[in-house]
């Protein structure tokens, strides 16, 4: 907690909970893995927000995306929801554009309904759209001044759009995320990945275990997978319930679907 606080310059109750979730499992596992050493976690800070409150990689996973970013162009973060896949990932495009290391960010998300049928939603297209990209505008809006986002918003240098909106483009000089990827098909990645330009770097994050795709239809993030394996500036991290960040009984509800899962 003193190394948090030192590096932070403050100490708040999501910090401590993270703090004794990351001891409780080393103590847990010491008796499997007795040369395991508990470093309390420092909170690698990735940036600050606009009210001077730091925004680290907290978890063991989080730190993964973090340091496989540097050395690879496309990555896929992979885990069960409230591990912090997209907020990290929003974090290093802030950065990365913040460095002028790229001139734009990108996020995009499959518009693919979880029991909902965008026909039957109110307003134009963009009013029944905005509620399925609302996550990325919340991880934007902690990051970066309200004023400073809606102009970068109005200009594009900032865009959120659907997947779908992505096609026949090429997307130079980006910082791009594709986010909730487990409900994009084989085609649909394929289309996305093939997008990436001149000096940019995309970030694709899901979870295989929420497909919201009908059951005839493959995931593209399973299938990637096998298909993208060993080639060099593409990296995977894997994420689980140990780096969840959310209420403590989010990991025990992933945790408990799991065991129901392997049962069946």
């Amino acid at each position: 907690m003193i190394r948090v606080s030192s590096k932070k310059g403050d100490l708040n109750s999501s910090d401590v909970t993270t703090i004794l979730a990351l001891a409780n499992r080393i103590e847990r596992t010491s008796a499997k893995r007795k040369d395991e050493v508990f470093h309390p976690d420092t909170g690698d800070i990735i940036l600050h927000t606009h009210t001077g409150e730091a925004v680290s990689a907290k978890t063991p996973g989080q730190r993964a995306i973090v340091k496989a970013s540097v050395n690879n162009d496309i990555l896929f973060a992979i885990g069960p929801a409230g591990t912090g896949k997209t907020y990290t990932s929003v974090a290093l495009a802030v950065k990365a554009m913040k460095e002028r290391k790229v001139k734009k960010i990108i996020l995009a998300r499959p518009a693919v309904e979880a029991g909902e049928n965008l026909g039957f939603l109110p307003g134009d297209l963009k009013e029944k759209i905005d509620p399925y990209l609302r996550p990325l505008y919340d991880a934007l809006e902690e990051m970066i001044e309200f004023d400073k986002l809606e102009f970068q918003l109005a200009k594009n240098i900032i865009e959120i759009a659907p997947l779908a909106y992505m096609r026949g483009r090429t997307l130079n000089n980006a910082f791009v995320i594709l986010d909730e990827a487990q409900n994009a098909t084989n085609t649909q990645m394929k289309m996305f990945l093939t997008r990436i330009g001149f000096n940019s770097r995309a970030i694709i994050t899901g979870d295989v275990t929420q497909t919201d795709l009908p059951q005839k239809q493959q995931s593209g993030l399973i299938s990637i997978q096998k298909i993208l394996q060993n080639i060099e500036g593409i990296s995977f991290v894997y994420l689980d319930q140990k780096d969840v960040v959310r209420h403590k009984l989010v990991r025990d509800i992933i945790d408990a679907y799991e065991k129901f899962e392997a049962k069946k």
